[in-house]
């Protein structure tokens, strides 16, 4: 991924998972995927048909996003952007250097690689990813 950084993910928080996802479901035929505790109660929200062995979207330029349950502890709970990152730690020196400030310390999410938070220089909140390989992918 050298080069341009795409956005490869959106995301938005919900107060009532189950409405969220019936609206969304009902309003523009998204498909969800509830998942459980140890992933933070995130839901899935696919828009676009996804290819199975790869979970990236069929269609060039198409993405999909997920919902996370608001929490009081979390800095701009606002719809954002993901952006996909070779290196979440240089992404971030970045970030800083080019006027951002970076929101904690990246994440490990299981399966899906390292995510962390930032604002940017007009204060809003955008998040970077640092996908894992995916099978048939160099590492």
């Amino acid at each position: 991924m050298s080069g341009m950084c795409p956005v490869v993910h959106f995301e938005m928080p919900y107060d009532d998972r189950e409405r969220m996802a019936a609206f969304y479901r009902s309003a523009f035929d998204w498909q969800t995927e509830m998942l459980g505790p140890e992933m933070g109660h995130y839901v899935l929200a696919s828009t676009t048909e996804t290819d199975p062995e790869t979970c990236a979207p069929v269609k060039p330029g198409m993405i999909n996003g997920g919902f996370y349950g608001r929490n009081p502890e979390w800095p701009a709970q606002y719809p954002s952007v993901v952006v996909a990152v070779e290196d979440i730690r240089a992404a971030m020196r970045k970030v800083t250097e080019a006027g951002g400030e970076v929101l904690g310390e990246p994440m490990a999410i299981p399966g899906v690689g390292e995510y962390v938070s930032f604002y940017d220089t007009e204060g809003n909140r955008v998040s970077m990813l640092q996908p894992e390989p995916r099978a048939g992918q160099p590492a």
